[in-house]
């Protein structure tokens, strides 16, 4: 819980890049060519990969969080 606490905090100092061009390419003409109820379900898949992505992102913070407070144990 702390640690979920902790990486809230830094969620607005991690950086990261534009969109690529890449998916420039391929979602921006995809999404003009599409109905609106096309483009609603669209923008929810982008969502659930944008969740995943978040998911994974807490989960390595907290093992990288973990694995830091081991080092430090090593140390003292």
């Amino acid at each position: 819980m702390m640690i979920d606490m902790t990486y809230d905090l830094h969620v607005g100092d991690i950086h990261v890049t534009e969109l690529s061009d890449e998916y420039n390419k391929l979602c921006i003409p995809s999404e003009d060519s599409l109905t609106d109820g096309q483009i609603n379900v669209f923008q929810k898949i982008l969502d659930c990969v944008s969740g995943t992505g978040d998911s994974e992102m807490r989960a390595a913070y907290k093992v990288g969080f973990k694995d830091s407070v081991a080092l430090m144990m090593e140390i003292k």
